[in-house]
């Protein structure tokens, strides 16, 4: 079962490095890892998708709680939460494929944030499924690159993660 693990760790360097030795030192698997400085310049979100049985997220949240680093730990999957990832998708777009294309991309609710003679550039932001029901509807020839964030999330409502 997938699990969004969203923690508060202190802004210093090596604390990202220590949270993947953990994850790698006991054989767990990180699908998405996002972090970024919070309004507190002292600490960093980090949001850590990854897989397991609820006893597997359990003890992966209890040798998080024991890093120096970690200041608080919440699954997001244990309560109502909003994810989003980002995607930038270089596809090619010549003569009849290049109206399609940008149908498709406004289907989805994307932006093409690039044209050439030959290439759209989109940008499509949703959960983990919407993106990928956007590249299963299109030619997978046509895809020349792409970029993903990987995983934000956030609880809903008065759930907030904070020290």
């Amino acid at each position: 079962m997938k699990h969004i693990i969203a923690l508060l760790i202190e802004n210093e360097p090596g604390a990202l490095s220590r949270v993947v030795a953990l994850f790698s030192a006991r054989g767990y698997n990180i699908e998405s890892l996002t972090v970024a400085p919070t309004e507190d310049p002292s600490l960093s979100r980090m949001t850590i998708v990854t897989t397991g049985s609820d006893e597997v997220i359990e003890q992966i949240t209890k040798h998080l709680n024991r890093l120096i680093e970690v200041v608080k730990v919440v699954d997001l999957t244990e309560g109502n939460y909003t994810e989003r990832e980002l995607m930038l998708i270089k596809v090619r777009a010549v003569g009849k494929e290049r109206e399609e294309m940008k149908r498709t991309a406004d289907i989805f609710r994307g932006r093409i944030i690039d044209v050439t003679e030959k290439t759209y550039t989109i940008e499509l932001t949703g959960d983990s499924s919407k993106l990928d029901a956007f590249i299963d509807s299109i030619d997978r020839a046509s895809i020349l690159e792409t970029v993903r964030t990987g995983t934000s999330g956030i609880g809903r409502g008065e759930r907030i993660l904070r020290v």
